[in-house]
C-alpha cells in the first residue's frame, strides 16, 4: 500500500514576508521614526515625562474610539457623529453632576447606556432600513450637536466632583513605593515594574505562540522579524515606562485605554464575532448567505461605538472639567484618521486594532509636536491631510497590484 505524503509547504522568504506585511511593519516604523524625529527637532521635549503624560491624556479618547470605529470600518460602514456624540454625553454628564448632583457611581454607567442607545437610534437605520451610514451618521452629527447646545443653553457648565475628575486626570498609586530602590528617582516605583513585567510576558507569549504554530504546522513570522519586533516594542516600552515612573506614573485613562485594546484586540483575533465582522465587511451577500444575522451585527457595531464614544465624552470632560457646547469639535475626522492611517480599508473587510491605535498615535505625536514646534493649526491640519491621502492611497496601490 502507498502512503501519499503531502510535500512540506516552503516557507516564504525574508523579501516575500516582508513585501506581504509591509503595511504592518511599516507602521511601527513609521512610529518610532516620526518620534524619533520631533525628538530631536524639539530638542528633547517630546519625550520628557510631562510631556508624555500630556500625550496619553491628550490622545487617550482618540484611541478609545478608534477601538468602535475600526469595527464600523471594518463593517463596512462610516460614522461621522462620534464627536458631538462626545459632546452630547459630556453634556449630560455635567448636568446630571452639576445641576441634578446625582453621584458619579450613577451618572459614568448611565451615560454609557444613553450612549448605547444612541448608536442603536442610528444601527436602526443602517442595518435594518438599509440607509447609508454616511447620510444617518451625518444627520446625527448635526442633531447631536444640536441637543448639544439646547441641553447647555450655549454654555459652559462645571466644575465637576473631583471623583469623577479622577477618570482622567488621577494616577495610578505606587503601591511597591515601600521597596522602591531609588526614591529620589523613581516618584511611582510600581509603574516601572509593570512595565517591566509587560515587555516580559509580551515576549513569553510570543514565543509560545511561535512554539504553539510550529507544533500545529502554521507558519511562522521569520526569526528575525518576530527578534527586531520584540527589541523595538521592548525598548520604547521600557523608556516610556521609566519616563512616566520619574513623574507621576500611569495616569488612569492608560489603564482604562490598556484594557479596551486588549479587550477589542481578543474580540477582533479570537472570537464568533469578530470573525463574523470582518466576514460582514469582507462581503455582505455571502456572510448572509453563511447564516450570519448581519443586520444585528451592523447595529451592535454602532451600540458599541456609541458607548466608546459616551466613554470619551466623559473622559474630555472630566479632565476639562467643564462639559462645553463644542467639545468634540471635528474628532471624527482624527479618529477616522486614525483608522485608515493603521491600515484598515475603506472598502471594509480589513483592518487591526494594534494599527488603529498606532495610527492614532501617530497623529497624537505628530500634533504635539508640531504644537511644541510652534507650527499653527493651518500647517497642522495640512500634515495630517497629506499623511491621509498616503495611507489611502498606499493602501489602493497594495491592492491594485495585489
Amino acid at each position: 500500500m502507498v502512503v501519499e505524503t503531502s510535500a512540506p509547504t516552503s516557507k516564504p522568504s525574508i523579501g516575500e514576508y516582508l513585501k506581504a506585511n509591509i503595511r504592518e511593519y511599516g507602521l511601527l516604523v513609521a512610529l518610532v521614526v516620526i518620534m524619533v524625529f520631533f525628538q530631536v527637532i524639539t530638542n528633547g521635549v517630546l519625550f520628557r515625562p510631562v510631556n508624555i503624560t500630556n500625550l496619553i491624556l491628550q490622545n487617550s479618547f482618540i484611541v478609545i474610539m478608534a477601538l468602535g470605529m475600526l469595527l464600523i470600518i471594518v463593517a463596512g460602514h462610516i460614522d461621522l457623529s462620534v464627536g458631538s456624540i462626545v459632546a452630547f454625553t459630556g453634556g449630560l454628564s455635567a448636568i446630571m453632576l452639576v445641576k441634578w448632583n446625582i453621584p458619579y457611581v450613577i451618572v459614568v454607567p448611565l451615560c454609557l447606556i444613553l450612549g448605547g442607545l444612541v448608536g442603536a437610534a442610528q444601527g436602526y437605520w443602517v442595518a435594518y432600513q438599509k440607509i447609508p451610514s454616511f447620510i444617518v451618521t451625518l444627520a446625527g452629527m448635526l442633531v447631536f450637536r444640536g441637543l448639544t447646545y439646547l441641553i447647555l443653553q450655549n454654555r459652559p457648565i462645571g466644575p465637576f466632583p473631583k471623583e469623577f475628575q479622577v477618570l482622567s486626570t488621577g494616577f495610578v498609586p505606587d503601591i511597591l513605593s515601600f521597596i522602591n530602590p531609588a526614591p529620589e528617582l523613581f516618584v511611582n516605583f510600581f509603574a516601572f515594574v509593570a512595565v517591566l513585567a509587560l515587555v516580559a510576558y509580551a515576549v513569553y507569549s510570543g514565543v509560545k505562540a511561535r512554539r504553539d504554530n510550529d507544533r500545529h504546522g502554521t507558519e511562522n513570522e521569520p526569526l528575525i522579524f518576530f527578534a527586531i519586533q520584540m527589541v523595538i516594542i521592548g525598548a520604547v516600552s521600557i523608556f516610556l515606562g521609566y519616563q512616566l515612573a520619574t513623574y507621576r506614573g500611569f495616569p488612569n485613562v492608560l489603564v482604562v485605554m490598556a484594557l479596551l485594546i486588549a479587550l477589542y484586540t481578543f474580540l477582533t483575533n479570537r472570537s464568533t464575532i469578530g470573525r463574523r465582522i470582518y466576514a460582514l465587511g469582507g462581503n455582505e451577500k455571502a456572510a448572509k448567505l453563511s447564516g450570519i444575522n448581519t443586520e444585528r451585527l451592523t447595529f451592535l457595531t454602532f451600540v458599541n461605538m456609541g458607548v466608546l464614544a459616551a466613554l470619551a465624552g466623559m473622559i474630555i470632560a472630566a479632565r476639562l472639567n467643564s462639559a462645553t457646547p463644542k467639545a468634540g469639535v471635528g474628532f471624527e475626522l482624527d479618529v477616522i484618521a486614525a483608522c485608515f492611517i493603521g491600515g484598515a480599508s475603506a472598502s471594509g473587510g480589513v483592518g487591526k486594532i494594534t494599527g488603529a491605535v498606532i495610527g492614532a498615535f501617530i497623529m497624537g505625536v505628530m500634533n504635539n509636536g508640531m504644537s511644541i514646534m510652534g507650527l499653527g493649526i493651518d500647517y497642522q491640519q495640512l500634515v495630517k491631510g497629506l499623511v491621509l491621502l498616503a495611507a489611502v492611497f498606499f493602501d489602493v496601490y497594495n491592492k491594485n497590484k495585489g
